[in-house]
């Protein structure tokens, strides 16, 4: 955003180029699903319909595949073919030399002709903004001056003990929600933080602590305890930086008519501590109240902070209370980085490195990388077996004996033969176009990696019989195979954004196909040039 400013035409132009960039390295199913919310939430903060980017996402990434040879499984598929006959493959960029004009052109298709034919449809799919959530939050609980940040000062007694030795909540009415350690030490098993201290977290020389209570309250703890008093930031960045992170967010919960909780005289914050969540604050009659024993009312409101996993537990209590707002939604929209974050993009990097040089075979590289980030905790195992496309797997793997049988029954020597008799007495660029066409047919409507492995085999006998270069015809069944921009079912990557952008079968047709025909061209005129017949 800082980038695009209020120029709808520039967040095209990025997201579309940034779709490209990361496919090429990362899967195109991949990089539509972490830039969809991202492309969501952009439009709808910038003034525009998420249609009007979804779609050119979508297509970029598709051709974004074809900058590298993991890219994108045809290109895989494609490079594999040639080895297996003998033939030399193609190196880790080669395909970009195709690759990167064709998305040239897709940017500039979008920004001049593309971008007026994409519909303007309305969805209700806009974004958590948590900037005005906060903001909300402070005017309905006036929470503007109940929070302070002390340091543990050399001479204060509570250095190297616990805090449950003190009941700071009971004699002194203040509560502690979060500690800062001075010397962070991972390896050694110091955090930086600790989000949610309890009675066994021990408190040392030079921690920050995050605490809640009055004014007074706060000074009678300064005083006693010999603590220091740091500045704040603005309580807008105090809650949203120092309270809301990756790990943990704030959510307004209510208490509904039916609830066990009404009518009981109890000390509220200990009906949430069970849940691992702290009160924040609290309000009836959209008036703040600060008592701690309070007989609770239906329609109390109150505002709570702890994991996001645990703020969505809380669901579970529907019969008492209920969640306003989305915490999933919330917690997509935190940003900051994290250890995990640079653990992730170096793994992916070195994946890249082992391709580049080849010092492993690709399956070896992305193991490894893949391996990385689940020993590393950036991703559990779960997550990660969840993450396999196992379509694609089976897909793949089904139709790879698929086109074996192909050619062991002759079937692909006569499709080649047939392909040959038909336009090879042309001029080789003829063949070329019809390979391109007869591709992307398929590809419209079977999964392009299928796609690749049917027409490869096939493809490559027919080169073989005209006694001409395989190298054209393989980049153009690549190419093709990833041209899938006339049906929402040819990729998967057009079936993520269907729904999200409201898109019907009519608008990939009367977008994609004007795009799809300069596809054909660039492949007639550059193909030849840099891979001679």
């Amino acid at each position: 955003m800082k980038m695009t400013g209020k120029s709808i035409s520039r967040l095209l132009m990025l997201t579309t180029l940034g779709s490209g960039i990361l496919s090429g390295f990362v899967s195109n199913t991949g990089t539509v699903a972490t830039l969809l919310p991202v492309t969501i939430s952009s439009a709808w903060s910038i003034g525009t319909l998420p249609s009007k980017l979804l779609l050119p996402v979508a297509f970029g990434s598709n051709t974004g595949g074809l900058l590298t040879l993991t890219g994108t499984p045809p290109n895989i598929i494609v490079n594999n073919t040639m080895i297996e006959k003998n033939l030399d493959g193609f190196s880790f960029f080669e395909f970009g030399l195709i690759g990167l004009p064709l998305l040239i052109i897709t940017l500039l298709y979008f920004k001049y002709v593309g971008y007026r034919l994409l519909p303007a449809n309305k969805t209700r799919n806009k974004p958590v903004d948590i900037d005005s959530t906060v903001h909300k939050w402070i005017e309905a609980y006036q929470v503007d001056d109940d929070y302070y940040r002390l340091r543990i000062r050399s001479l204060s007694p509570l250095i190297n003990t616990e805090i449950g030795q003190w009941n700071f909540e009971k004699d002194f009415q203040v509560s502690i929600l979060r500690l800062k350690r001075r010397h962070p030490n991972r390896l050694k098993g110091t955090e930086p933080f600790i989000e949610f201290p309890d009675e066994s977290t021990e408190m040392r020389y030079h921690d920050i602590i995050t605490v809640k209570g009055d004014t007074e309250a706060i000074n009678a703890l300064m005083i006693k305890f010999r603590l220091g008093l740091l500045p704040l930031e603005p309580i807008v960045d105090e809650l949203r930086n120092n309270l809301i992170n990756q790990e943990v967010g704030m959510a307004e919960v209510i208490v509904t008519p039916k609830s066990t909780l009404v009518g009981r005289r109890t000390r509220i914050g200990n009906f949430f501590r069970r849940y691992g969540v702290q009160l924040m604050a609290a309000s009836r009659n959209n008036v703040p109240f600060t008592e701690r024993h309070i007989s609770v009312k239906a329609g109390d409101a109150f505002l709570i902070r702890g994991s996001w996993s645990d703020i969505e537990l809380l669901k579970e209590q529907h019969e008492n209370l209920v969640i306003c707002g989305s915490p999933e939604g919330m917690s997509k929209t935190v940003s900051d980085l994290t250890f995990k974050s640079y653990v992730a993009m170096g793994s992916l990097l070195l994946m890249i490195g082992l391709l580049v040089f080849e010092v492993v075979p690709g399956a070896i590289a992305a193991l490894l990388s893949a391996g990385i980030v689940i020993v590393s905790g950036c991703v559990s195992v779960v997550k990660a077996y969840k993450g396999i496309s196992w379509i694609s797997v089976v897909m793949i793997a089904a139709m790879i004996p698929m086109g074996l049988a192909l050619q062991k029954t002759g079937l692909a020597t006569t499709m080649a033969n047939g392909l040959v008799d038909t336009l090879g007495t042309f001029h080789p660029s003829v063949m070329l176009a019809g390979v391109f066409l007869l591709t992307t047919a398929f590809s419209q409507v079977i999964n392009n990696s299928a796609t690749a492995v049917l027409m490869a085999p096939i493809v490559i006998i027919a080169a073989q019989t005209l006694k001409v270069s395989p190298e054209p015809f393989m980049i153009a069944v690549a190419i093709s195979a990833s041209t899938a921009f006339l049906t929402p079912v040819g990729t998967t990557t057009n079936a993520m954004v269907l729904s999200a952008g409201g898109y019907q079968f009519k608008d990939y047709l009367r977008v994609g196909a004007p795009l799809l025909l300069v596809f054909l061209i660039t492949t007639l005129f550059l193909v030849p040039l840099i891979w001679p017949f």
